[in-house]
């Protein structure tokens, strides 16, 4: 199979000393619905600014805003001076701002708010380092931020507001009806689907998952022909999906297409595809995005369509499972977890025996509350934060302000259920956070747009309306939406294991010169900038990244991207001692 090229070099140049502009009167992107059939009239006949100043028009920002749905980012001057920005409820369009003599700034990239003179922000970098993205509002540079989902802001006698115009509220039903819920997915999934679709050549990203497979089974109903299908795989033990996608492929008759990411790949676009996001940006997955996109461009496919939405809607990752096994641990009598079992296992000697190890590691997280205990495993707190960061970065940053907003997005929606406040959690930070900035920006990088159908109005609505056990009954993830789809998918789809396109990048930097050659260079070169002590990415490289490749691989990631990204907009930075 001949190689990929490589992507466009030189991407984003390094800042410019002159401001960049970002004031205009108006910004629009995305595809909103509208409610109200007068401003949905306007949108068609005269476009997206005058449907937005129509529906601002009709009251306060946010009631009118949490009516609108679709994906979104718009900036509105009002003819009374007043300047409006709102972004869609999961921020699959985004919008970044900033404040300027008095002039409030706006751009759909934080890099073209910035200028030479705009610091980096050493809290948005250990942001980073924790999260492995930058969660909105904060951005890598000081003074510049992001719209979070669901939000708006209003500029007006040189104030800024910010506040939510939309929070996920759950009401389940009492009675449900499966049948009935059956039908309303189906038809409400087919519809997103054609929604989604633009008129050129259907296609769709196609790992072999429930929710890429559902996306592929879709287009064939809603175009009457096999979408074409396109998949990543790569050769290593344990991270190859093909046979799933060649399942789901011949299932639905699409025309599929295969590619076989290597090592050679990323050492050729890695520093494209970092310098390409506006800040650093760690989620490996881009990369085997980026290739998938690259080839649907190069059969001639302008839009894809995406399976993203359908683990955080329904319930469908592993981690919902795990967490209610922790909750169960609350239901025990006090007395019992605390006059026996903690007791107990807290024994050095029982520390030492495997079998009672996991028990004392079970009571351990259980009795760590939600959400903090998510971060238990957080690699950098495993590591130690004074053995991983210099002291002066750590005498910068705020190493507590990463749970304090997680507590409080955690506590934000109206919810009654576990279930239901982790299905929000994730849809701020695994699906606006990450995954969809991933998606979005490696299809963009290829030169195609995305559509995500599983993140429809209709389906979001399903989903604050399931009753909990419909998304996790017991410890079977995602119940209804797998038996919704019985006699759609492939048994085989069904029931495997959830995997994606994740990347083996610790394994090949073992193994592959030229790719362990750009790791190495890379971290030598951060560990000069003052954000991490020397001796602990030399420990890294030397030490645990070959005995642990698939644990470590992703520490030794997230720093590389790090440094790819600041030689790409920030060459010269350094921490000040």
């Amino acid at each position: 199979m001949d190689a990929a090229p490589a992507p466009p070099t030189g991407s984003r140049q390094p800042r410019s000393a002159e401001p960049k502009p970002g004031h205009s009167a108006s910004f629009a992107r995305g595809n909103p619905l509208f409610d109200d059939a007068w401003v949905q009239q306007r949108h068609a006949a005269e476009g997206a600014d005058a449907a937005w100043q129509a529906l601002l028009g009709q009251g306060p920002a946010a009631p009118a805003l949490s009516r609108v749905t679709g994906d979104f980012a718009f900036a509105q001057t009002l003819g009374d001076g007043s300047t409006v920005l709102a972004v869609d409820r999961f921020a699959i369009q985004t919008l970044c701002y900033r404040v300027v003599d008095g002039q409030l700034c706006f751009a759909e990239r934080a890099d073209t708010l910035a200028d030479a003179r705009t610091p980096i922000d050493p809290q948005a970098i250990f942001d980073y380092l924790y999260f492995h993205a930058i969660p909105s509002p904060r951005t890598i540079y000081q003074g510049v931020m992001r719209l979070p989902p669901g939000h708006v802001a209003i500029f007006a006698a040189g104030r800024l507001t910010v506040a939510p115009y939309w929070t996920p509220r759950f009401e389940p039903i009492r009675s449900p009806s499966f049948n009935s819920l059956r039908d309303q997915f189906l038809a409400d999934a087919l519809q997103a689907v054609k929604h989604q679709l633009d008129g050129t050549r259907p296609a769709c990203f196609l790992s072999g998952g429930t929710d890429s497979s559902t996306v592929a089974g879709l287009i064939g109903q809603a175009t009457g022909q096999g979408a074409a299908s396109f998949s990543i795989g790569f050769e290593a033990e344990g991270y190859d999906e093909m046979a799933y996608a060649r399942l789901a492929a011949k299932h639905f008759k699409t025309e599929h297409h295969e590619y076989y990411v290597t090592p050679d790949d990323l050492v050729r676009s890695i520093s494209a595809v970092a310098a390409h996001h506006d800040q650093p940006f760690g989620n490996s997955s881009a990369l085997p995005a980026y290739y998938c996109a690259l080839k649907a461009r190069e059969a001639g496919v302008s839009r894809l369509l995406a399976g993203d939405g359908g683990d955080e809607l329904f319930g469908g990752n592993t981690r919902y499972a795990k967490q209610r096994l922790f909750g169960l641990y609350s239901l025990a009598p006090a007395s019992l977890r605390q006059g026996l079992m903690e007791p107990f296992f807290n024994l050095a000697s029982v520390s030492r025996m495997p079998l009672l190890k996991k028990g004392a590691s079970y009571i351990e997280q259980a009795r760590v509350p939600m959400p903090d205990r998510l971060q238990m495993y957080n690699l950098l707190l495993r590591l130690g934060l004074p053995q991983v960061l210099s002291p002066g970065f750590l005498a910068r940053i705020d190493a507590t302000a990463p749970a304090r907003q997680q507590t409080e997005v955690y506590a934000g929606p109206s919810a009654s259920s576990e279930i239901d406040r982790m299905l929000a959690f994730d849809w701020r930070y695994t699906l606006a956070e990450s995954d969809l900035p991933k998606v979005r920006s490696s299809a963009a990088l290829a030169g195609v747009s995305v559509g995500f159908p599983l993140l429809d109005a209709k389906l979001l609505e399903m989903s604050l309306r399931l009753p909990p056990d419909y998304k996790l009954r017991g410890l079977k993830l995602r119940w209804f939406f797998k038996q919704a789809l019985r006699d759609f998918l492939p048994q085989q789809i069904i029931t495997k294991k959830k995997q994606g396109f994740g990347l083996p990048f610790g394994l090949w930097a073992t193994r592959h010169g030229a790719l362990n050659a750009l790791a190495v260079d890379s971290l030598r070169s951060l560990s000069t900038r003052g954000i991490v002590r020397p001796e602990f990415t030399q420990t890294l490289l030397r030490d645990h990244l070959p005995s642990h490749p698939g644990y470590y691989g992703e520490m030794v990631w997230i720093l590389m991207m790090l440094e790819q990204w600041l030689r790409a907009h920030a060459p010269d930075y350094r921490l000040a001692d």
